[in-house]
């Protein structure tokens, strides 16, 4: 038996369907015995992991793991585990791993590492272990797994991207599929589906380069409207989250998948590139908004071409794409979700002094433009960027205990206070700046926002706003608890 094993994705423990999981529990349906635990849908995970292990027989642990809130609980969790039940083989994989594999290679509570994708790597991998051909006990270290060899003091390459199409679908029927329906701005019954898997672009504060270097593989447009149809069929769904780091990297395959699924009535949302989406033609358009697209998330990351460029965004990307892609999806009632990287080396403060003037000029074009504000945090061997913040005092900690420390947690959640160049002033003025804009640009994400709270929310912060007089706002920070208001989220995240 094999346990597929998700921690809590946020504090909250709000239920996200595991679709890393499923992807690997796709490879191993007829071949073993798994099951798939959620952490956001138990009261107590320990618990339920040992009696997994002790009734059903289970001898693999399998933990997919991002930082902040998933790392902070599969740290001890595993190392309890590890005490509790030695004869356990724990294996992680996903995102922490495969990008901070130097700070688990001494995890003496890890047996395996799995960098990138992991789907086929992973089952190879329980194969050997199966055959009895793989000793993990042989080892004080983590053994880094690309699959046909382990890596025991040297770095194993990330496993190669799996075509989506050529892989087994989802098997749902391994996971409580209603807990994981929700209510969001797309529709009251939404779930989410991954179509394709990496990106062709090469921006440097973007994770995701790292472990694809450049690769896109999709499904194809009736494959994921295949998928979509299913979703509305058997479980009620009115609107799909798109997981996708590049949803729209294809005109054709988007358009088609748009025509295919415009007799669902459904709403949906995808992840694209602002440069990209420029090109798409006026029918294009049409045609996605008919097929009940919303909003689309979009990286618009500065209001500075200088920066985008020390980005590395590409050539095609600037802020005068952006004002046009705004204005366009104006016009065609689709809601843009901007998101911006603040704080940037080397001059943070002019950094921030640049986008907020150009917030300020995408709402004045269309109000209706979500804002997403993330402060800059690196990426490992991610060019300029991280050589700057390493000039300036910046690095990575060593261990996985340094990494859950609460410092380190908040910067995985880029609300950091450890980048050097970010002082307690710039950081000040930026919060400040997000409460005043999201008081009098309340998000259409927010499903507690009446038409009164919105006025009154408006009426009070209009002052600021107009005034650009953003520092202490106290009175929107005692409003707050009161009439609660949240920060624009992205409704795949």
């Amino acid at each position: 038996m094999i346990i597929l094993y998700n921690p809590p994705s946020s504090p909250a423990r709000k239920p996200v369907l595991p679709m890393s999981l499923l992807a690997l529990g796709a490879v191993l349906e007829g071949h073993y015995e798994y099951r798939i635990i959620d952490a956001n849908l138990e009261d107590n995970p320990l618990a339920t992991l040992l009696r997994a292990i002790d009734t059903d027989g289970a001898h693999i642990l399998a933990v997919t793991v991002m930082p902040g809130p998933q790392l902070m609980h599969a740290v001890p969790l595993c190392r309890q585990i590890k005490m509790l039940r030695p004869q356990v083989v724990i294996i992680w994989g996903g995102y922490f791993p495969s990008q901070h594999y130097e700070s688990c290679v001494n995890a003496v509570y890890i047996d395996y590492i799995i960098r990138g994708h992991g789907e086929l790597i992973f089952k190879n991998l329980v194969d050997q272990l199966h055959l009895n051909k793989e000793h993990p006990k042989t080892s004080q270290k983590p053994r880094m797994w690309q699959g046909a060899q382990p890596y025991i003091n040297k770095v194993a390459a990330p496993a190669p991207i799996p075509h989506p199409d050529h892989l087994p679908d989802f098997p749902y029927h391994r996971v409580k599929m209603e807990r994981y329906i929700r209510p969001t701005f797309m529709g009251t019954r939404t779930l989410p589906h991954h179509s394709s898997y990496g990106c062709p672009f090469f921006c440097n504060f973007c994770a995701v380069v790292n472990m694809v270097h450049g690769k896109w593989l999709a499904q194809s447009a009736q494959h994921v409207a295949d998928v979509t149809e299913r979703l509305v069929r058997e479980w009620g769904v009115n609107a799909v989250d798109f997981y996708d780091n590049n949803f729209f990297t294809q005109e054709a395959r988007t358009v088609e998948f748009a025509e295919r699924i415009t007799p669902l009535h459904i709403g949906w949302w995808g992840e694209g590139r602002i440069d990209t989406l420029h090109h798409y033609s006026e029918k294009s358009w049409r045609t996605m908004r008919e097929s009940g697209l919303r909003m689309v998330f979009l990286g618009a990351e500065s209001g500075s071409n200088e920066t985008l460029q020390r980005m590395n965004k590409g050539g095609n990307a600037s802020i005068e794409k952006t004002i046009d892609i705004v204005g366009q999806m104006k016009e065609h009632h689709i809601v843009p979700e901007l998101s911006f990287v603040v704080g940037n080396p080397p001059d943070p403060e002019e950094d921030l002094n640049h986008t907020i003037a150009f917030i300020r000029r995408i709402k004045r074009l269309n109000p209706a433009t979500e804002i997403i504000l993330y402060m800059y945090t690196p990426v490992p061997l991610a060019g300029e960027l991280y050589e700057e913040a390493k000039t300036q005092g910046f690095h990575f900690p060593q261990t996985l205990e340094e990494w859950i420390q609460p410092d380190w947690i908040e910067f995985s959640q880029r609300h950091s206070i450890n980048m050097p160049w970010l002082n307690d002033v710039l950081r000040r003025q930026i919060s400040d700046f997000q409460r005043v804009l999201n008081a009098y640009y309340p998000t259409a994400t927010d499903p507690t926002m009446s038409a009164l709270k919105k006025a009154t929310l408006r009426a009070l912060s209009a002052w600021r706003y107009h005034l650009k007089l953003y520092s202490h706002p106290l009175e929107l920070r005692a409003l707050n608890r009161v009439l609660a208001y949240q920060r624009p989220e992205t409704s795949g995240f």
